[in-house]
């Protein structure tokens, strides 16, 4: 999970920076240029693999669904986002 949430970020910003996207979370919209933007993905994954990591221990059927809903989300994503670039080579 951690892996895609950063190959989104980089993705993004590569696109973003060359014109071929804009960023769709109004959150992040304002930092996708700035340095910080991947460390923000990157914090954020390691944050939300670290609670599904302590709600595993009591709810391991829950953590595992969520796990796999947001796998399944952000592999969608990162697809998207490869089929934007190799559709519009730079």
């Amino acid at each position: 999970m951690i892996a895609l949430v950063s190959a989104d970020g980089v993705i993004s910003r590569f696109l973003i920076t060359n014109g071929l996207a804009r960023e769709g979370n109004p959150f992040l919209e304002e930092w996708i240029l700035d340095d910080i933007f991947l460390g923000i993905k990157f914090a954020g994954a390691f944050l939300a693999a670290l609670a599904l990591w302590i709600i595993y221990k009591r709810h391991p059927n829950s953590s595992f669904t969520i796990t796999l809903c947001f796998v399944v989300l952000y592999t969608v994503i990162v697809f998207w986002s490869l089929h934007i670039f190799f559709a519009n080579p730079v």
